[in-house]
């Protein structure tokens, strides 16, 4: 159906009232938070003068404390109000800009009057609280608008299934009151709106997309069935946009049971975290918690090893290539983060129930109070059907009693004489006034200064073992690093554990590896889980029930052994996992290979795997000539948004590829693109091109301790781009010297896919082969022009 001006006409009549309706609440609401927080301010100024303070007898105190608790309790109903006012005013403010997207007229079925339902980020009722000017886009009949064409159609409410036809479906572009684009469209959100939007200039922050998500992204946002969502997304699919709309979505539906704090997304990097932290505050939510999983692990084990990042392994690897011992950690690396491993590190735990178990021995002034030996003897003791995680806390027990068996002999030692000499007048009175306590008003004899001594000894022993005890606490008297070593003191040790799992041929270099790291107190980042992995099956495994979501993205990127860990350290939450196999650029190849890692963690019949072919970042020519690097490329379906074809310019010097490189980012500021970035192999690439020319271009350089992401010219390594998008990407070398081994393939990938508009990339030499592997017709040949 085509729209006539008088359609135009009425839709942006409509725009201006209720735009002004929300002009006017927004006014309204002012006042009464300006009114409201001078309340909660001269409340908490004259607080105590609202109180009654008489503590001179029982009665008088039970009067004050009611006195003070209703005095509370009205401020914190003053500061509720005020609180849930402002949050109001914010969410009227983002609809005073642009207050809806979309309209649906929808006739349920047995009636003949259609309901007209105009789309928003959030709801607005008229006056008289009943009429519904704007649905916010989460309400169960707004999900008609993003599943349906024209014709019949259905949505779910709490209630059951409500059947009726769609009799129309408009989409609207609104900017300050202003009504910009309006077209009628069927199944799709329209191209029209959709190209709108991806033409504009990328964000230092990722931008919501509630006016354009697809079909098959509100199947993301709005699956509430399954324990574990997998999405495997082709780069630029808005895998990760599609799930933090799911996270508003699920706040808004469970919006009495479910609360942003209970959600935490793992991301790929603290850059990523501050990419996306707009995305749920655009949205009317609070932010969930984010993090790293190397943040986690820093937490856990932080103090004890220098925990390797995943950044600084892969830095290792892509720099050390000619390295002999290059090919022994890829090895190893491979190993450590397979399931294969993992099956072993549970065969150890189970052995260790029989023997083989490690102790430190505990001691006080260098003497054992209970050396390792006991220690082992005592663990064996106990009946072999108790658990080794109740085994070990039965021995705490024991230890407890043994320091306080020792401690009672202890106090009358010599060295305790010294000590007491050097304490101080306040220790001397606390002992003191500890005596005059058991006195209980009786006179003072002789003997008390005799029991004055013996309590200022007890006290020095007490305080001299209290960080012994501390460690017995803590359970640090078993020795968890050493048994970890102990797997790779004897090569052939896991082989003895699981008969039938190959081990690498260089298992014996990884042993010597390991070892020698493990001596400076370093923790390899693949060893870091399985490290803490076997101290929890150990020691008892430390979990959090609090959270009811975890988001992980770029799954691929995670082993089988992390995954573990996170189903273990979040029991009661449920999993969505976003993930790209053609992006895996970490030495452990992609735990997604065949999706059984994941999979595999919850059952088959509590996950579903959604899968996003249809990229929208960016062009159709970079599309198409970015999915003919990697397998199964031919399934990724550009949008169908039109721009010029990738260039690889050729150099035969630093100079005459610095030249080149200026020049064209030059001439891409020119033509108003607001951010590009210089995409390097690693992070000493990115130095080298940084310092090379810093002084010739405005440019700013990521490292992995980065805050955040700005506008301008960005000088980053690829590893670092995962996830975020650019106007325009500059490969600073493509050349076949520096991406000539498989094992780089998906990074050089991803690297590509970074750009929006413009995809530009620059040789020194021959170029890599997963450049001249793809169809010539895909991608323009230049010679840098001298000069």
């Amino acid at each position: 159906m085509s729209i006539t001006e008088q359609d135009w006409k009425a839709e942006q009549e409509r725009v201006h009232s209720v735009t002004g309706k929300i002009q006017a609440r927004i006014e309204r609401l002012e006042s009464e938070i300006g009114a409201s927080k001078a309340e909660v301010v001269d409340i908490r100024k004259h607080f105590w003068d609202e109180v009654t303070v008489n503590l001179s007898t029982a009665e008088d105190i039970t009067e004050t404390y009611f006195s003070m608790k209703q005095q509370v309790e009205v401020l914190s109903e003053r500061e509720r109000s005020y609180r849930h006012a402002a949050e109001t005013l914010r969410k009227l403010r983002r609809l005073a800009v642009s207050p809806y997207f979309g309209r649906i007229d929808f006739a349920e079925a047995g009636s003949r009057q259609a309901e007209q339902i105009y789309l928003g980020i959030a709801s607005f009722a008229d006056e008289d609280g009943e009429t519904y000017l704007i649905y916010d886009w989460r309400a169960p009949i707004s999900s008609l608008y993003y599943d349906y064409p024209p014709g019949p159609a259905a949505y779910a409410t709490p209630h059951g299934e409500i059947a009726g036809e769609l009799m129309l479906k408009r989409q609207y572009a609104v900017q300050s009151g202003e009504l910009k684009l309006m077209f009628d469209t069927g199944v799709t959100i329209g191209d029209e709106l959709l190209k709108q939007v991806l033409s504009r200039s990328s964000d230092s922050q990722m931008r919501t997309i509630v006016a354009t998500i697809q079909k098959e992204q509100n199947r993301i946002i709005r699956n509430d069935r399954s324990r574990m969502l997998i999405v495997q997304g082709a780069a630029g699919s808005g895998k990760t946009s599609a799930a933090l709309q799911r996270v508003a979505y699920l706040l808004y539906k469970h919006r009495e049971h479910l609360k942003a704090d209970q959600m935490v997304l793992f991301s790929p990097n603290p850059l990523f975290n501050s990419y996306v932290a707009t995305v749920l505050p655009e949205l009317g939510e609070e932010n969930m918690q984010q993090t790293t999983f190397q943040e986690y692990l820093e937490h856990r084990l932080g103090k004890q090893f220098q925990v390797e990042d995943p950044f600084s392994q892969l830095e290792s690897l892509l720099t050390g290539a000619d390295d002999p011992q290059h090919a022994v950690r890829v090895s190893g690396i491979r190993y450590k983060s397979s399931a294969s491993y993992l099956q072993a590190i549970r065969a150890y735990k189970e052995r260790l129930e029989r023997e083989g178990m490690r102790f430190k021995s505990i001691r006080f002034r260098g003497e054992d109070i209970v050396s390792a030996e006991q220690l082992r003897e005592r663990f064996y003791a106990y009946d072999p059907s108790i658990r080794l995680t109740n085994r070990i806390v039965l021995m705490q027990e024991w230890l407890l009693e043994q320091i306080a068996e020792f401690e009672e002999a202890e106090w009358q030692k010599h060295w305790v004489e010294d000590e007491i000499e050097l304490l101080s007048n306040e220790d001397y009175q606390r002992a003191y006034s500890k005596l005059r306590r058991s006195k209980r008003g009786k006179s003072f004899t002789f003997d008390d200064f005799d029991k004055e001594r013996e309590l200022l000894a007890r006290m020095v022993v007490s305080e001299k073992l209290k960080p012994v005890r501390q460690r017995i606490k803590r359970l640090r008297y078993v020795d968890v690093t050493g048994l970890y070593r102990n797997l790779f003191e004897e090569p052939e040790r896991i082989a003895k554990l699981l008969a039938d799992a190959p081990l690498p041929e260089a298992w014996p270099l990884v042993c010597k590896q390991t070892l020698e790291r493990l001596d400076r107190s370093e923790l390899p980042y693949e060893d870091a889980t399985p490290y803490l992995y076997l101290r929890e099956l150990l020691l008892g495994f430390e979990t959090n029930t609090a959270v009811r979501h975890v988001l992980v993205d770029e799954a691929q990127d995670y082993s089988p052994f992390q995954l573990e860990f996170l189903k273990r350290l979040f029991p009661q939450a449920r999993m969505t996992a976003l993930g790209d196999l053609n992006q895996s650029i970490y030495a452990h190849a992609s735990v997604m290979h065949d999706m059984d890692p994941l999979t595999e963690l919850y059952g088959a019949d509590q996950t579903e795997v959604i899968r996003l072919t249809r990229s929208y970042r960016s062009t159709e020519p970079i599309v198409r000539f970015t999915r003919g690097m990697v397998p199964g490329g031919d399934a990724i379906e550009p949008f169908n948004r039109s721009g010029e074809k990738p260039v690889l310019t050729l150099t035969g010097s630093r100079d005459e590829l610095h030249d080149a490189i200026v020049r064209d980012i030059e001439a891409l500021y020119a033509e108003g693109y607001e951010s590009v970035a210089l995409i390097c192999k690693t992070a000493g690439e990115s130095e080298e091109a940084y310092e090379a020319l810093k002084d010739r271009l405005p440019l700013g350089l990521i490292t992995k301790s980065s805050p955040s992401f700005e506008k301008g010219t960005l000088v980053i390594p690829a590893y670092l781009a995962k996830g975020v998008e650019f106007d325009a990407v500059v490969i600073y070398n493509a050349s076949g010297e520096q991406y000539r081994t498989e094992d780089v393939r998906k990074l050089f990938y991803t690297a590509c896919t970074r750009a929006m508009h413009t995809l530009r990339l620059y040789s020194l030499g021959e170029p890599t082969p997963f450049i001249t592997s793809v169809s010539e017709d895909t991608y323009e040949t230049t010679a840098a022009v001298r000069g």
